[in-house]
Order: structure tokens, then C-alpha cells, then sequence
């Protein structure tokens, strides 16, 4: 139940400065977060890739109030397009991008969203890459998967991301499931009434289930974002049943979560892709974070405790 707690948190700014001072803080935040530039995150890309894996990079912040704050996202992708152009990397590293980022929540919010994602879109494609639209909470939704059949007119890559715990999520699935789409499946991250969502894990990832079952039968590129032993196993027989090849989907983790799982997996000849987030707005992600898991904020209370 401590949950939902954690993800009123995450909009208080009272609770903002509390983590934020808190001595243990950098230490957790060290784990989920890859840095706070370009510089720092690089390093870690040309790690992966050694290693076998891909990464899809995130810049964090999401609290986004002025069209000037969207318009310096954009900048800060188009940034990270032009680095991952100099040193070759486009085919190693996607983008992840939150649409509330790029002023989705502003006034005129959606023509803005797709106006300032429009350029990271086609700077990623020029270098062979591409970008997934993430999800947000449900109020966002319709916004986001018509920004996303917009940009598929001419970037038909460009991805987008659907949560198990709505209740819409399978007609989606069944909606998106079709040539040439790329749908990553997580379980969801945001505080959600039940009214919209299932509030039982057993429930969730049932509707998981069922979902991964939908788009391993469709003719989209699955990622399959979860870092449940028991989700992965049952993925790699519905993709056995399905008749896909081990490229014909991929697996997706946390930076700093079960890091040996994404070797594991590589090995076995899996496509492994790591969602890498750096920025110094991290404090959103970093709650969402140790709302999915209690052992990420016993992690966090131990830190506090030791270091004070």
C-alpha cells in the first residue's frame, strides 16, 4: 500500500526538498540515475554496448510550466542526437521521451508536444535511431497516441509505450499490434483510480499477461518492459508459441535494477535493452521508482539511516 503513498509524493514539493536534502539521497539516486549531461551518460552507452545490450536514453523532468522549459527539452535531445552521431552510436541507443516534457500539459499543449518532439524525431532517424513515446497517466493518453499515429506518417518507427494496469490497455494492444509498430509493455507507474486501472498486482499482471499474448500475435516489434523472472519466462514461451525469432522482440529493464539479468539475457541471444535516465530533474523518476518496488525504498530508508 506504501505504493500510491509515494506517488503523492512525488508531486509535493515539500517532499521534494525533503529527499533532496536527505544525506543517503545521492547514494540512491546514483543507482537509477546514470548522471545529470551528456557527458556522463556516454561512458555508459559504449558499457552496454561492449556488453552486448542497447539502451534507450531518457532525459528526466517532466514538471515542465513554460513553453520556453519545452523548447529547452527539445534542445537537450537534439543535444544528445548530435553526441550519439559523433561517436557512432545511433544504432546502439534509442530516445525515450515524456510528452509532458515537450509541454503536453501547457495551453495548447498537444500542437506544442508535437511540434517540439517533431525535430528529436527526425534528428534520431537521419543517425538510425528512433524515439518511443512514453506513457503518463491516463488523462494523457489520447493526446499521446495521436501524437504518435502523426509522427508514424513519416517516422514509422517511432514507438510508444501502453501499461497493463489500464483497463483500455488491451483494445490499445490490439489497436497497435500491426506491421511495422513498436509497442513497449510495462505494468504502469502513476497513481490511477480505480475507476481506469486494476489496483491488485494479481490483476495487473494478469492483464500483462494477456497483453504480451496480443502483441506477440500481431505483426509489431514487442518490448517487453519488466524485470519479473516470472513475466520474462512467460514471454519467452509466448513468443515460442507465436512461431518469433529471438530478433523479432526485445526485453527492456531499469538502469540499476537486476543488471546481471540484462547480460543473462543478452547471452541467451535476446535483444536486452536498458532504459538509461540522467538529468538533473530526477526527482519524479526517482520516486516512481521506489513506488514499484518495496525493496527500493527499504534501500533508500537504510541509506538515510547510515548516513545521517
Amino acid at each position: 500500500m506504501l505504493g500510491p503513498v509515494i506517488l503523492a509524493a512525488s508531486r509535493s514539493d515539500k517532499m521534494r526538498r525533503f529527499v533532496s536534502a536527505a544525506p543517503g539521497t545521492k547514494q540512491v539516486v546514483d543507482r537509477f540515475i546514470a548522471g545529470e549531461t551528456v557527458d556522463q551518460v556516454i561512458p555508459i552507452v559504449k558499457d552496454a554496448a561492449a556488453k552486448g545490450l542497447e539502451v534507450t536514453l531518457d532525459v528526466v523532468g517532466e514538471d515542465i510550466t513554460t513553453v520556453e522549459q519545452s523548447h529547452a527539452a527539445r534542445d537537450a535531445y537534439l543535444e544528445l542526437v548530435g553526441r550519439l552521431k559523433e561517436l557512432g552510436l545511433g544504432e546502439r541507443a534509442e530516445m525515450s521521451v515524456k510528452l509532458s516534457m515537450f509541454g503536453q500539459a501547457l495551453e495548447g499543449g498537444h500542437e506544442l508536444a508535437l511540434a517540439n518532439v517533431r525535430p528529436v524525431v527526425e534528428a534520431a532517424a537521419a543517425i538510425g535511431t528512433t524515439v518511443t513515446l512514453d506513457a503518463e497517466d491516463h488523462t494523457t493518453l489520447d493526446s499521446m497516441f495521436a501524437i504518435h499515429e502523426e509522427l508514424r506518417k513519416d517516422f514509422p518507427q517511432t514507438g510508444c509505450v501502453i501499461q497493463a494496469y489500464l483497463f483500455r490497455t488491451e483494445d490499445d494492444a490490439r489497436r497497435l499490434a500491426a506491421a511495422g509498430s513498436r509497442v513497449r509493455i510495462v505494468k504502469g507507474a502513476y497513481k490511477e483510480p480505480a475507476s481506469v486501472a486494476h489496483q491488485d498486482k494479481a490483476e495487473i499482471d494478469k492483464a500483462f499477461v494477456r497483453i504480451v499474448k496480443i502483441l506477440m500475435a500481431g505483426e509489431g516489434y514487442p518490448m517487453i518492459g519488466s524485470h519479473d523472472p516470472r513475466l520474462i519466462a512467460i514471454t519467452q514461451e509466448l513468443a515460442r508459441q507465436a512461431g518469433r525469432k529471438l530478433d523479432e522482440y526485445e526485453f527492456q529493464m531499469l538502469y540499476g535494477i537486476r543488471s546481471e539479468e540484462h547480460v543473462r539475457l543478452a547471452a541467451e541471444g535476446h535483444r536486452m535493452r536498458v532504459y538509461t535516465a540522467y538529468g538533473t530533474d530526477w526527482y519524479g523518476y526517482f520516486m516512481r521508482r521506489l513506488a514499484e518496488k518495496p525493496a527500493n525504498l527499504l534501500f533508500f530508508a537504510r541509506s538515510i539511516l547510515t548516513k545521517g
